[in-house]
């Protein structure tokens, strides 16, 4: 089940999953809109013709494809997290929000790769293993290289992650 947070001010979105028979929620968790790309958003068939709103298209979300640091868990696993946490996670991915669309897919395109980076200190040669990546999901950019370079200097400015030495980086 879907819900989205009617407030003017601060349209984030909200996704449940529960236990109807034992009335248990067994996750909640929150997405603040400035992870929402259109990489996220899976289109499904038209309703049949026969359906009572023949041709509506519905979607999925791609929870998966949001970087660990846009899904923040008010409960997860049926354990609810600290309250106190949870607003320090909410407010420290705010830093992360940009209005530009494309610069926000860039910015979570690469925070994904550095979260599919088995270690906590990395390299600049080690996310360049997702150039061909990055260059297939954006076919209009000539110098993935240097926009890499680009997203770790802001990320590095959020403080998602600390630069140790030339070509290496720590997550935080």
């Amino acid at each position: 089940m879907i819900v989205r947070i009617t407030s003017n001010t601060n349209p984030d979105f909200l996704f449940l999953n529960y236990l109807p028979n034992e009335y248990k929620v067994t996750s909640f968790v929150v997405v603040p809109k400035h992870f929402f790309v259109p990489d996220i958003i899976e289109k499904r068939k038209p309703l049949s013709e026969y359906a009572r709103r023949a041709g509506w298209v519905g979607c999925n979300i791609l929870l998966n494809s949001i970087p660990s640091q846009g899904r923040i868990f008010i409960i997860n696993n049926g354990v609810a997290n600290d309250k106190k946490e949870i607003v320090e996670q909410l407010n420290r991915s705010r830093l992360l929000e940009t209005k530009d669309i494309n610069a926000r897919g860039w910015l979570l395109d690469v925070l994904n790769c550095i979260n599919n980076i088995n270690s906590d200190v990395f390299t600049l040669e080690k996310v360049y293993e997702y150039e061909s990546l990055l260059s297939a999901k954006h076919p209009e950019n000539n110098n993935v290289k240097a926009k890499i370079r680009q997203q770790l200097q802001f990320l590095r400015d959020k403080g998602y992650i600390e630069f140790l030495a030339r070509g290496q980086y720590k997550k935080l």
